[in-house]
């Protein structure tokens, strides 16, 4: 397993989902910071994404995992963080090859959308992943210049 630090974020549609994959980090010896929120009381995403993605822009943390109903509204808010790149999933292709090819730093998953097990096997494909580089950097590149314009 690997040695990334984690940082966690969800709203409330994320809340069960957000600690089953806590649960999954423990047994796995993976370093994380729950970000919040701590309960399933109605919360905005973007609140929970900034903060994790914060501590990942600063470098206190490696990647971001975050999870709300669907994934898209808190992937939508991490995008807006200059220095992130987040991908909602709901499959392990895309979870690997969003690392593999477009270097993303965020993961977002929707707790109505995928169960703990499938979610547990995108955490570890996101997180055990490397960046290929290569023909893909250019593209990264032009991806962050976007941040600027």
């Amino acid at each position: 397993m690997t040695n990334r630090k984690i940082a966690l974020g969800c709203d409330h549609g994320g809340f069960e989902l957000k600690n089953e994959i806590i649960a999954h980090l423990k047994e796995c010896g993976v370093e994380y910071k729950d970000f919040g929120t701590y309960s399933s009381d109605s919360c905005d995403y973007p609140d929970y994404a900034e903060k994790a993605c914060s501590a990942v822009v600063s470098g206190e943390y490696d990647l971001a995992i975050l999870v709300c109903g669907t994934g898209i509204g808190i992937s939508m808010a991490a995008n807006k963080i200059k220095g992130i790149r987040a991908a909602c999933c709901s499959d392990t292709f895309s979870a690997r090859f969003t690392r593999l090819h477009n270097d993303a730093n965020a993961l977002c998953m929707g707790g109505r959308v995928v169960g703990a097990g499938l979610a547990c096997d995108m955490v570890d494909l996101f997180i055990n992943t490397d960046f290929e580089g290569g023909r893909h950097q250019g593209r990264i590149d032009k991806v962050m210049a976007l941040e600027n314009k």
